[in-house]
């Protein structure tokens, strides 16, 4: 308790007195001021200290300085960070550290009297000191890191879930004085009695809690078992639809949840797809992004579960209608401390737009059993499915030829949902409408009428890009310009791209021959025979002869005809043509020696 302000004076007059009162003389001082002023000592110097002005201590000159160098003072916080538990929990201390360190040569921690050389060991309490003066302290290194506050738009924007197992109670649904929803008392429930806690394994109670990010409203719902993508799927239904009392629901734009199996789960995912929720799971270790719902299943312990105790509950259709009935109350009348308005005020200021009303839970169980199934682009950018015929050209990245992966869709009557990925590699949920045929014909309604309308469909993303690669290859400003390029053979890329080049910068190699062995054939092939040389007629011969420059007359073929009855070998030719000219010459020397 302060000094009143009548006092004041008197007490600066104490303590003036007491601070020129000679040694010894202070205590008598002290106890006259306690009897005039009725207080104790230590009540006496607390006043006093209070409306004293007290003269500033002389700094010492290595303050601020430390004897640890940081290099040490790194390598010490280093090892005490290892020595860390999961949960935070350090295991050893910091003397330890040090014995432990200075015995493996890893740091010294020492201090030199500057007067004497002496040189002195650090205490464990002055490194102490100096591991907070650089910041390396465990205690500073396992301080939270710094979060941002995350904003949502508009009540259903983001919504929260989680699964927690109760840990109060468990749910026996059957007959007698065990029956009904029991209180895990502590002394038969705990770490040391295994056995107790599996025998009622099957009848835990998890509750699934869900909270609006804008507005703050809760709910619950409780299932039997464990976490499941089951039970994941039925509590998220059960937030989606009207409860009794209760205008908080709808489909959420949004929905953040930790990243266990349960929760990434392919049947859930189902459902999320079909509804158009995207859904987003906190990075592990990042429990801080889903708070809000964290604190709500505090809020829900704390103000519901508390109470059951009082009630009896007999089954679990009960309890789940013992918990709506508490949470529209607490939705209606607690007010949020962000915004000042109850929860279900904040949450009623929802536009109609932002109202997205699920369908039935029929429905809903249907889409958690529907995977979505690829379906081929066809050249007039449908795609086929469940026997209707959807229109994608809307959709981004829609190609002739591609697979779309497509499911049911909910949010646009008579369509389906197209499910594509951003550049963020992020599933987004797109609508396709259906085709609308007309007449007896039965085409499009939108198809072009020969003779009236020639109108081309807009390029798809593969014909833009195909138009700028073309332009990219002829070097062209325009569309137009690469078709002239084109048409007019220019070589693509000015002519720079040599295709051998690489061939001729190839290095040079030289191979070394190698040594390998002569195949043998099993099966031994026989000699071909030449082929006989082909026989001229008496013709052929003649003329080739003639052609030659020997003249044939009647005799020659005479005698042609004497040595080749069978015809004249080819190969022979010049030799007959030799053996011909000979005889002639003889002739004419016989004749002339006859005549003389």
């Amino acid at each position: 308790m302060p000094p009143k302000a009548a006092i004041m004076p008197r007490l600066l007059q104490i303590a003036q007195s007491a601070a020129t009162a000679p040694q010894g003389a202070k205590g008598a001082i002290y106890a006259a001021a306690c009897a005039e002023l009725g207080c104790s000592l230590p009540t006496l110097h607390r006043w006093m200290h209070d409306v004293r002005v007290a003269p500033r201590r002389k700094e010492r000159l290595d303050a601020g300085t430390s004897a640890l160098p940081r290099v040490e003072a790194e390598t010490l916080s280093a090892f005490l960070q290892e020595s860390h538990r999961k949960n935070g929990k350090r295991l050893m201390s910091l003397g330890d550290a040090l014995d432990i360190l200075r015995a493996n040569g890893e740091l010294r921690a020492e201090a030199i009297d500057a007067a004497t050389g002496e040189v002195t060991r650090l205490s464990a309490s002055a490194c102490a000191r100096a591991l907070r003066a650089y910041g390396l302290h465990p205690d500073q290194l396992n301080r939270p890191a710094p979060a941002v506050e995350l904003a949502s738009l508009h009540p259903n924007h983001v919504w929260q879930i989680d699964a927690s197992l109760c840990v109060l109670y468990y749910l026996h649904e059957g007959r007698g004085r065990d029956s009904g929803l029991q209180v895990m008392e502590r002394e038969r429930f705990y770490k040391n009695k295994p056995r107790n806690l599996a025998r009622i394994t099957a009848d835990r109670v998890w509750s699934y809690e869900w909270t609006d990010h804008f507005s703050g409203a809760i709910g619950v719902h409780y299932v039997m078992g464990a976490e499941s993508g089951a039970n994941l799927a039925e509590s998220f239904i059960c937030a989606m639809h009207r409860r009794p009392d209760e205008p908080f629901h709808g489909v959420p734009r949004i929905l953040m949840m930790d990243p266990g199996s349960a929760n990434t789960s392919g049947l859930f995912k189902n459902l999320a797809r079909a509804l158009g929720v995207e859904l987003i799971a906190h990075a592990p270790g990042s429990a801080r992004a889903t708070g809000q719902v964290e604190k709500a299943r505090d809020i829900i312990e704390r103000g519901f579960e508390s109470g059951l105790r009082f009630k009896p509950v007999a089954g679990l259709e009960e309890l789940n209608a013992q918990a709506g009935r508490w949470a529209a109350w607490f939705n209606a009348s607690r007010a949020h401390t962000r915004h000042g308005k109850t929860r279900t005020d904040c949450w009623m200021t929802i536009a109609a737009a932002q109202l997205r009303e699920p369908p039935a839970v029929e429905v809903c169980q249907k889409l958690l059993v529907h995977t979505p199934e690829p379906r081929k682009v066809s050249v007039t950018l449908t795609v086929q499915f469940d026997g209707r015929e959807f229109d994608v050209s809307g959709i981004p990245g829609a190609l002739v030829g591609e697979k779309l992966q497509v499911t049911y869709g909910v949010a646009q009557q008579d369509g389906c949902t197209v499910i594509v990925r951003d550049a963020d590699g992020h599933e987004r949920y797109e609508n396709a409408p259906m085709v609308e045929r007309v007449g007896e014909g039965n085409f499009r309604a939108d198809a072009n009428v020969i003779g009236e309308d020639w109108a081309r469909p807009a390029d798809t993303q593969a014909d833009r890009n195909r138009k700028a690669m073309k332009r990219l290859a002829y070097g062209a400003a325009t569309n137009d310009e690469a078709e002239a390029a084109q048409k007019a053979r220019t070589a693509p890329f000015g002519g720079r791209i040599d295709p051998a080049k690489r061939i001729d910068q190839a290095p040079a190699r030289t191979w070394l021959p190698r040594r390998g062995e002569q195949v043998t054939p099993s099966v031994r092939v026989g000699e071909v025979a030449a082929a006989a040389p082909r026989a001229l007629t008496f013709f052929e011969a003649s003329k080739a002869l003639t052609d030659a420059g020997l003249p044939m007359d009647a005799e020659r073929l005479r005698q042609m005809r004497a040595w080749y009855p069978a015809g004249v070998p080819e190969p022979e030719l010049p030799a007959l043509q030799q053996r011909l000219s000979v005889r002639a010459t003889l002739r004419v020397i016989g004749s002339d020696a006859k005549a003389n």
